[in-house]
């Protein structure tokens, strides 16, 4: 893997993606998007008025049970191919560096997302949806409800984020 790291940045000697597996994650599905190349792609999936297909695998349909009463669900998503190393990042938002724990970057030891989605339709094993920010192709990891009196916390906060050096970048990459 090509090093490009910004400065600050400090890159694991050891990529994550060789270590020893401790959980075995099964691919629910895959998400269908109009993003081929990882630029494209929205920095958050909630500013995205894309519409989206996610495509569960027919053994876990009937997993599916209910969802279509559901108005929003969050989805669990492997952002394959992103990098596994990078654990201090320098954003380009901002010239402080950060914990890849402190961001919502794709770039970490294990590259897991998710994203609010509203669901607009279901079709079997396909869900049509708004909100995604992947590449299409994307494996599916989990479907999971939203529920607005537990998922949303309006007062919390990220407090490096309001101190950032380039405030006029945008950025919801937190």
């Amino acid at each position: 893997m090509t090093d490009n790291s910004r400065p600050g940045e400090i890159v694991l000697t050891e990529d994550p993606g060789l270590l020893p597996p401790d959980a075995g994650l099964v691919y629910i599905g895959s998400i269908e998007t109009p993003w081929d190349d990882r630029h494209a792609c929205p920095r958050s999936g909630g500013r995205s008025n894309e519409i989206c297909t996610i495509h569960v695998d027919g053994r876990f349909a009937e997993g599916l049970k209910s969802v279509e009463s559901c108005s929003h669900l969050i989805i669990l998503y492997w952002m394959h191919e992103a990098r596994r190393d990078l654990v201090v990042q320098a954003p380009a938002f901002d010239s402080t560096t950060h914990g890849c724990f402190a961001l919502r970057t794709p770039v970490r030891p294990n590259p897991v997302s998710l994203s609010v989605v509203k669901l607009i339709s279901v079709d079997g094993a396909t869900l049509t949806v708004r909100g995604l920010d992947c590449l299409n192709g994307t494996p599916l990891i989990d479907i999971k409800p939203y529920f607005p009196a537990n998922d949303s916390v309006p007062d919390a906060t990220v407090g490096w984020h309001g101190r950032r050096t380039h405030p006029e970048r945008r950025s919801i990459d937190l």
